[in-house]
């Protein structure tokens, strides 16, 4: 297949595979916020009965909890990325992730200690050194993790199926991908990451000061570009970078050098540093004003617009739309509603939330981390008014007059198909019964006819909304089917892959397909 193919299939899958780390990263952030909130003496010394003995222990532990997904992210990667990648023994790409990585850092510390270059305790933040899993090694922070993680998954692709002469078979087939990931691994930390690392960390670095001299118009691209990727999948990859290398910056922090601009929150949070504005407009707090009040408007103007007979079906999407926006953070099954069908008003959309990031900073609000209604509520209101959470409660409104305003114009005044504008249809099946097609009904079989039937279908997987399904062929698929059986819209990447926006029962739908491809 072509290579444009290749390209797509690996991007497709390395955004889907940092979903995992992320999702454990998102329950740990709101255990390491309340565990630091409850904590503190200010929270204690306002309402005494925090400083019960009992909570008192309870909230160090969810602090202590919270903070061991951001101490150990790296290998949390290194072992998701080749779980994701492969498509056949996936224990075995895990196992050997966990592997990678580890080997990678031991083989980089005996390099460092035949080259001389090991640096001693207090010297070694300054030359880019820390203990990884025990062992003082070039600090590659997650981007390691990452690198690691696609070498070991390319590995296991090589060589899983792998036959070896009889004397030796004992150690081929999946055994020996580990065995090839050390070697190969060794390799990799005692040759290539001390050599190109310094480089790398130059033009990283680079990089990293471009966007902070930007000022608050890179927190403006930063906003308005993870928007944008979102149709292709690759946000992850734009805000992996900037949470956790030096693209997000790097600080001294109490006499810790610190990489990657969630990474300095947490620091911070942790040793009760107060937060600026220079770091906090690089986190998730610009998004708060959009998917707040900015998408909620958005289905309040679909709503209206909708024809009447077609409100009660509509209302159950757009409210669990808002809901998951607010509550969890996930704002896809809303923004494909008008994607696809308008992407000027995307573009409006992903220009609103680049600004919301761009004037909170501006505005002097360091709310942080803050991109769902608990992380909010910890990092907002519960540490007090220093932080101007309430400034985003101001703006929100603006948004949501502007959302809204906008959104049910362009509506109108273009006839836009958004749900509910159709008229109700219904489908003949070949056993002459009927499907009501409505928003909301979801029906595995039509989805799996509308892509061709399962003879059509080399791979299919799904990230928090979408399945992402690798084809023989995306010309004969069927969209209006697609639609048909629960599908809001349908992205095609090429000739061999597309995605299928369900909203959050992709799970379910990709579990009832799974199903009917076994039959």
């Amino acid at each position: 297949m072509s290579n444009k193919k290749s390209f797509w299939s690996f991007f497709q899958s390395l955004g889907k595979s940092f979903t995992l780390p992320i999702a454990l990263l998102a329950v740990s952030g709101i255990l390491l916020g309340v565990g630091a909130a409850f904590k503190g003496d200010g929270i204690r010394s306002l309402i005494p009965i925090f400083d019960n003995p009992i909570l008192l222990q309870i909230f160090n532990y969810m602090f202590i909890v919270g903070l061991f997904t951001f101490k150990n992210l790296a290998v949390l990667f290194a072992i998701a990325i080749p779980l994701a990648l492969v498509k056949e023994d996936k224990e075995i790409a895990a196992f050997s992730g966990f592997i990678g990585y580890a080997i990678m850092n031991v083989a980089i510390n005996y390099s460092l200690v035949q080259t001389g270059t090991l640096a001693s305790a207090d010297d070694m933040r300054l030359a880019g050194q820390s203990m990884i899993m025990g062992v003082q090694t070039i600090e590659t922070g997650v981007l390691g993790g990452i690198i690691s993680g696609i070498i070991v998954a390319k590995l296991h692709e090589r060589f899983h199926t792998i036959q070896l002469p009889l004397a030796f078979a004992f150690f081929e087939g999946t055994r020996f991908v580990p065995i090839v990931t050390l070697f190969t691994m060794s390799l990799v930390g005692i040759f290539v990451v001390p050599l190109i690392w310094p480089v790398f960390t130059f033009f990283m670095n680079g990089f990293g000061h471009l966007i902070s001299i930007s000022g608050a118009f890179g927190a403006f691209l930063l906003g308005a570009g993870e928007r944008l990727l979102i149709p292709f999948g690759l946000h992850h990859i734009l805000t992996a970078m900037v949470r956790f290398t030096a693209i997000g910056g790097e600080r001294l922090v109490d006499g810790e050098m610190v990489t990657g601009a969630l990474n300095i929150f947490y620091t911070m949070f942790e040793k009760g540093i107060p937060i600026d504005t220079e770091l906090s407009r690089m986190l998730v707090q610009g998004r708060l004003p959009s998917f707040f009040f900015g998408l909620p408007a958005v289905a309040l103007a679909v709503f209206h617009t909708a024809r009447e007979e077609n409100k009660p079906f509509i209302k159950g999407l757009l409210i669990s739309g808002v809901v998951t926006a607010i509550v969890g953070g996930i704002t896809e099954p809303l923004e494909f509603l008008f994607l696809f069908i308008a992407p000027p008003l995307y573009v409006f959309h992903a220009i609103m939330t680049g600004l919301s990031y761009m004037l909170l900073g501006m505005m002097g609000v360091t709310v942080g981390e803050a991109g769902d209604i608990i992380g909010f509520i910890i990092y907002g209101p519960l540490q007090g008014l220093h932080n101007r959470w309430y400034l985003i409660i101001v703006l929100g409104i603006v948004w949501f007059i502007i959302y809204y305003l906008v959104f049910k114009w362009a509506i109108l005044r273009f006839d836009l198909r958004t749900p509910g504008r159709d008229i109700k249809s219904t489908t003949e099946n070949t056993d002459g019964t009927t499907d009501v097609d409505d928003i909301g009904n979801f029906t595995a079989n039509k989805i799996l006819k509308g892509i061709g039937g399962a003879e059509n279908i080399v791979s299919i997987d799904n990230c928090f909304t979408r399945l992402r399904i690798e084809l023989k062929d995306s010309s004969i698929i069927n969209k209006d089917l697609i639609r048909e059986g629960g599908g809001i819209s349908v992205v095609e990447l090429d000739k061999y892959n597309i995605q299928i926006i369900i909203g959050p029962q992709v799970q379910v739908m990709r579990r009832k397909i799974d199903k009917l491809l076994k039959v």
